[in-house]
């Protein structure tokens, strides 16, 4: 009758996954893709500052631009050896939410492009990451500095009487490049109050006093108009 014998020898004992995935991880080409996603993030930290248009600066989300370009490299280049790994990432980041608000619509054009940049990083196509910063950035800078457009401004005013309605579109009309009317309401107690969407000349908000100053008119008041609006 044979006998099967199981020996064990030293490298069993001391054999473990682990070690497996430490062998087979490359220090330089991780090196070389998280220094690509810095240099990209940095980039794109320069542009987001260049082409910054509003009045509050953020210089905590201009920085996570950079941290979220290498964060992105760091995650792809560990989930793409291991399928039980990237499973387990998947369903990690499936519970996370983000309760930031983003009011700017370029906000999220700068955090898809950050993402974009460390997933390619990540996967070795640094070239093709180096070609598309240079021509995204490029036209960033050009529609960004090079086109203006009127922002629109919500004109609330207050009044007593229906006889300086036609007054005050006489001169919003002349005034303001565009204009339309996006409320009007009544009250036995407040008066009357019509709300305008207009784009102004220029910045030439001089007409509103123009309007404080009728006959008939409790108070004119100009708003910035994010195109949301509620009555």
């Amino acid at each position: 009758m044979n006998q099967t014998t199981n020996t064990i020898n030293f490298n069993d004992i001391f054999k473990s996954s682990f070690l497996e995935n430490t062998v087979s991880f490359s220090v330089v080409d991780s090196l070389i893709s998280l220094v690509a996603a810095f240099a990209v993030g940095l980039f794109i930290y320069l542009v987001y500052k260049k082409t910054f248009s509003g009045v509050m600066y953020s210089h905590s989300f201009s920085i996570s631009l950079i941290i979220m370009t290498m964060a992105t490299a760091l995650i792809l280049m560990g989930v793409s050896s291991n399928v039980m790994l990237s499973l387990g990432m998947v369903g990690a980041l499936s519970i996370v939410r983000f309760r930031t608000p983003i009011k700017d619509p370029m906000d999220i054009v700068y955090i898809f492009w950050a993402v974009a940049s460390g997933i390619l990083c990540g996967a070795g196509f640094i070239p093709l990451v180096i070609i598309g910063a240079i021509l995204i950035g490029l036209v960033l800078l050009f529609f960004v500095n090079r086109l203006t457009v009127e922002n629109p401004y919500l004109l609330i005013v207050k009044y007593n009487e229906a006889s300086v309605e036609k007054a005050l579109e006489s001169i919003v009309s002349s005034k303001v490049i565009k204009h339309t009317v996006k409320s009007k309401s009544s009250s036995p107690n407040q008066g009357l109050e019509v709300i305008y969407e207009i784009r102004i000349k220029q910045n030439d908000v001089a007409f509103v006093n123009q309007i404080s100053e009728m006959e008939g008119v409790q108070s004119a008041m100009m708003l910035s108009y994010d195109g949301n609006f509620t009555a």
